[in-house]
C-alpha cells in the first residue's frame, strides 16, 4: 500500500496576548487552500491537529485549549486605506470544525508585526525607529483595527519590559485601537435593551446584558447564577454539570440575540456569541498567586470561550466589556458601579482569572441609539516559531 508524503507549508508560530496561533500569509497556501470551502478547513484541521478525540491535539500545532487552538490567514489587503486583510479561524479540539464567525482579540496584536514582517506593509510607511501604525481590515467581522507596533532599526521590536497578566515574561507594548466596532447602522444592543431577562428553560431566569462590539457577549451577574466572580478556571471546567448550563444558556442567548433560529444551532457557532458573568470589586488572588485588592480594579468579570473559562480574557470580549462599562445602565457598568444616571468612565480596570486588564472605550448616542467610536487596549506578541508546518499531502 502507497502514502502520499507531506507537504510543507511556509508557517509562523505566534503568541498574540494571551493566545496562541499559526500565521499564515495567503499566497503561501496551497491553491485550492487560498480561497473558502472545504480543502482550506481541512488543512487547517490537520495543522493544529483536530478533531482529536483525546483532546490533547497531540499530533498537531494546537495546544489543547480555546487560547491555542487558532489559525491566521493574512493578506495585503483589498481595502481602501488599509495594509493587511486579517482573517481567523478558531479550531474546534474534539470536533472537524473551524469557525469563521468572529474575531481573536488577543491574535490582533500579533498581526501587525507579521504583516510588517512578512512585506504586507509598505516600506514607505515604516519608520526606521518609532512606531508603524498597521491599518487591520479585519475580514470575519468587517472592521477596521488599527495596530501601533512599535519598530527598532527598521525591525518589529518584539522584547520590552510591558507586563501582560496571563503572559508569564514581559515583551514590547502593541496598542489596538477597535475602530468603530459597532457601525451606528448596527445594533449595538440586539434587542433594543440595555438589560434583559433571559428564560433558560430548567435553569432559571436571568437578567443578561447581550451586547454586540468586538464580539457578540452574553454578561451576566455572577450572584444570579451561584458565583462570587472570583473563580479560577478549576472552579468551573471542573465542573462539568456547570460547563452544560453555561452552554444551555449560552444557546438561548443566541436565539434571543438573533444569531440563531434555534438552540439546536449553537453547537455549530462555538465561537460566537460569548458567555460572561461579572461582579463587584472585590480582593482575590490570581492564578499566578498574585494577591489582587479591590482598589486596583472596578470589577470583576469571567468569560467562557469554545466551552470552558478563559484562563485571562479574551481581546475581543475586552472590547464588549469596555463599551458595556461605558454605557451607564448595563450590567457591566452596573458591577463597576458606574450609577445609572451618571457619566461612566473612560476606561475601567476588570480583574479576570490570571490578573487584570484595563480596556477604555468612547461611548456615545447617535440618533437615539449608542454606539462606540474605539475601544483601546495593550497587547504585546512575539513569534515563537517560524519556518514551515508539515501535513500530510492527501488531507486537504
Amino acid at each position: 500500500m502507497s502514502f502520499v508524503p507531506q507537504v510543507k507549508i511556509p508557517a509562523t508560530y505566534i503568541r498574540g496576548g494571551t493566545s496562541k496561533g499559526v500565521f499564515f500569509n495567503l499566497t503561501d497556501l496551497p491553491e485550492r487552500c487560498q480561497v473558502p470551502g472545504e480543502p482550506r478547513d481541512n488543512m487547517l484541521l490537520r495543522v493544529i491537529g483536530s478533531p482529536d478525540p483525546y483532546g490533547k491535539q497531540t499530533d498537531g500545532m494546537g495546544g489543547a485549549t480555546s487560547s491555542t487552538s487558532k489559525t491566521v490567514i493574512l493578506a495585503k489587503s483589498e481595502e481602501v486605506d488599509h495594509d493587511v486583510d486579517y482573517l481567523f479561524g478558531q479550531v474546534a479540539i474534539d470536533k472537524a470544525f473551524v469557525d469563521w464567525s468572529g474575531n481573536c482579540g488577543n491574535l490582533t496584536a500579533a498581526v501587525g508585526s507579521f504583516a510588517i514582517s512578512s512585506g504586507l506593509v509598505d516600506s514607505a510607511r515604516i519608520p526606521e525607529n518609532g512606531i508603524c501604525t498597521v491599518r487591520i481590515w479585519q475580514k470575519n467581522i468587517s472592521k477596521t483595527i488599527v495596530a501601533h507596533v512599535p519598530i527598532t532599526n527598521g525591525e518589529v521590536q518584539e522584547t520590552g519590559d510591558f507586563e501582560l497578566d496571563g503572559v508569564t515574561f514581559p515583551a514590547a507594548e502593541v496598542q489596538v485601537d477597535f475602530v468603530a466596532p459597532v457601525d451606528p447602522s448596527e445594533a449595538m444592543f440586539p434587542t433594543g435593551n440595555l438589560v434583559d431577562d433571559l428564560e433558560v428553560p430548567g435553569i432559571g431566569n436571568f437578567k443578561a446584558t447581550m451586547i454586540t462590539a468586538g464580539i457578540p457577549t452574553i454578561f451576566l451577574n455572577a450572584d444570579e447564577i451561584g458565583y462570587q466572580g472570583t473563580e479560577l478556571q478549576d472552579a468551573i471546567n471542573n465542573d462539568e454539570a456547570a460547563l452544560t448550563r453555561f452552554e444551555t444558556i449560552r444557546a438561548y442567548g443566541a436565539v434571543k440575540m438573533g444569531l440563531i433560529k434555534d438552540i439546536s444551532e449553537a453547537a455549530g457557532r462555538q465561537h460566537t456569541p460569548k458567555v460572561a458573568f461579572v461582579s463587584p470589586a472585590q480582593d482575590y488572588v490570581s492564578s499566578s498567586g498574585k494577591s489582587i485588592t479591590a482598589g486596583e480594579i472596578d470589577l470583576h468579570v469571567r468569560a467562557l470561550s469554545m466551552g470552558k473559562l478563559h484562563h485571562a480574557m479574551m481581546g475581543t470580549a475586552a472590547v464588549a466589556i469596555g463599551t458595556a462599562s461605558a454605557i451607564p445602565g448595563t450590567l457591566v457598568s452596573l458591577a463597576a458601579g458606574v450609577d445609572v444616571d451618571g457619566d461612566a468612565p473612560a476606561a475601567v480596570t476588570f480583574g479576570h482569572p490570571s490578573g487584570t486588564l484595563k480596556v477604555g472605550a468612547e461611548a456615545e448616542v447617535v440618533n437615539a441609539a449608542w454606539t462606540v467610536k474605539k475601544v483601546s487596549m495593550s497587547r504585546s506578541a512575539r513569534v515563537l516559531m517560524e519556518g514551515w508546518v508539515r501535513i500530510p499531502g492527501d488531507c486537504f
